[in-house]
C-alpha cells in the first residue's frame, strides 16, 4: 500500500526542484556575458534568464499539476517577433542543458503557461525578481508561491547571490503556512528554521529598501526614520531577497510607499507573494500601509491594498502610524 504524501509535500518537492533548476540556468546565463536582453513595452529589461527560468518552472508545474493556473511576469510575445529569433535560440540552448527534448515551439508554450488567471488555487511566479540587479551582478531572486482562496500557502525564494551565514553563496528560503520558514543552502542542504529578530526600541530599527528609487517614496522613508528616532542608515538591495533578509533577522522592516506621482499604484502579486509568507512564517508581520492583509484573490495586482510593510512585528503598528502621520 502506498500512503499519500502529507498535504503540500508534492507541491513543495516540485516547487523546490524547479526553482533550483531555474537558479542553475540563471547563473549559467550570468556567467555568459554574451547572452542577450530586450526591452519590454514599459522599457524594463527582460533577459534570456528571465524567459528560461519561467519556461523551466512552468513546464514542471504544468506537468505535475496540470489543472493549476500559473500567473507569471513574462510572456513569449516578444520572442515571437522575427527580430528576437536570436534571443529565442539562446534560451533554447540553456534550457536544453536540463530538458534535452526542448524545441522553440515547446519553449514558447512553456513560457506562456504563465498567462493564467486568478482561480481558487493558482501559482504565481517571478522568474527573476530584480532583473536590473541580475544584470549588474548584484542580488536577484526566483520567487514562486502557491495561492489558495487568496492566501499564500507556500513560498519558495531562491537567492543565488545572497551570502549564507555558513560562508556559502546562494540561499533557498521555503515557507508553508502554519509550518514555519526555513533557510538553507541553494542546493537544499542544511535548512534551519528562521526567526525574525526583536529590537528593544524604535531607535534600533534597521530598515532595508530597494536600490531602485522609484519603488518607494524615499522622502517619506527619511521622514519616517526621523519620526521613529532611528539611528542606522537603511540597507539597500534588489529583489525579494529583502524579505529573506528580514525573515532571518538582518533587518527589521521593508516598505513600499507609493510615490505621489504614481497615484494609487498597485503592486504585482508575484513581487510579494513568496516573500510575504517567508516573513510571516518566521514570526513577522506583512500588511499594506493601512494595516490590511495582502489580498491575492483579485487579479495580478494587489488591487485591494495600498503599499507594503513587512516587519519583525513588534513595532509594526508604530511604523504604520508614523507613515500615516507624515
Amino acid at each position: 500500500m502506498i500512503l499519500p504524501l502529507p498535504r503540500y509535500d508534492r507541491e513543495i518537492q516540485v516547487a523546490i526542484a524547479s526553482v533550483q533548476a531555474a537558479a542553475q540556468l540563471c547563473e549559467a546565463v550570468r556567467r555568459d556575458r554574451s547572452s542577450q536582453s530586450v526591452q519590454k513595452a514599459d522599457a524594463s529589461p527582460v533577459t534570456v534568464a528571465d524567459f528560461g527560468s519561467q519556461a523551466l518552472i512552468c513546464e514542471a508545474l504544468a506537468t505535475a499539476f496540470p489543472f493549476d493556473p500559473i500567473i507569471a511576469e513574462e510572456d513569449a510575445s516578444l520572442l515571437q517577433q522575427k527580430a528576437q529569433s536570436g534571443v529565442l535560440e539562446q534560451i533554447l540552448v540553456y534550457i536544453r542543458e536540463q530538458l534535452p527534448q526542448a524545441n522553440t515551439r515547446k519553449v514558447i508554450n512553456w513560457i506562456n503557461q504563465g498567462n493564467g488567471t486568478i482561480a481558487p488555487r493558482y501559482w504565481t511566479l517571478d522568474p527573476i525578481d530584480g532583473t536590473k540587479g541580475f544584470l549588474r551582478g548584484d542580488q536577484y531572486a526566483i520567487a514562486l508561491a502557491l495561492i489558495e482562496e487568496g492566501q499564500v500557502k507556500l513560498g519558495i525564494l531562491a537567492c543565488p547571490a545572497l551570502p549564507h551565514p555558513d560562508g556559502e553563496t546562494g540561499v533557498l528560503f521555503v515557507a508553508q503556512q502554519g509550518k514555519g520558514a526555513t533557510m538553507g543552502q541553494l542546493n537544499g542542504c542544511n535548512p534551519q528554521f528562521l526567526k525574525v529578530r526583536q529590537t528593544d526600541t524604535t531607535r534600533q530599527l534597521q530598515a532595508i529598501e530597494s536600490i531602485e528609487s522609484a519603488h518607494s517614496d524615499r522622502d517619506r522613508q527619511i521622514a519616517l526614520a526621523a519620526a521613529l528616532g532611528m539611528t542606522q542608515s537603511p540597507l539597500r538591495m534588489d529583489s525579494q531577497a529583502k524579505y529573506g533578509v528580514v525573515a532571518r533577522g538582518d533587518a527589521d522592516f521593508y516598505l513600499r510607499i507609493p510615490l505621489a506621482t504614481q497615484g494609487d499604484r498597485k503592486e504585482n502579486i508575484w513581487d510579494h507573494a513568496a516573500g510575504s509568507i517567508i516573513v510571516t512564517e518566521a514570526g513577522g508581520t506583512v500588511t499594506d500601509l493601512l494595516g490590511k492583509p495582502l489580498d491575492f484573490s483579485q487579479s495580478f495586482k494587489l488591487t485591494k491594498n495600498h503599499g507594503i510593510c513587512a516587519s519583525h512585528g513588534k513595532f509594526h503598528s508604530q511604523i504604520l502610524d508614523a507613515i500615516a502621520s507624515i
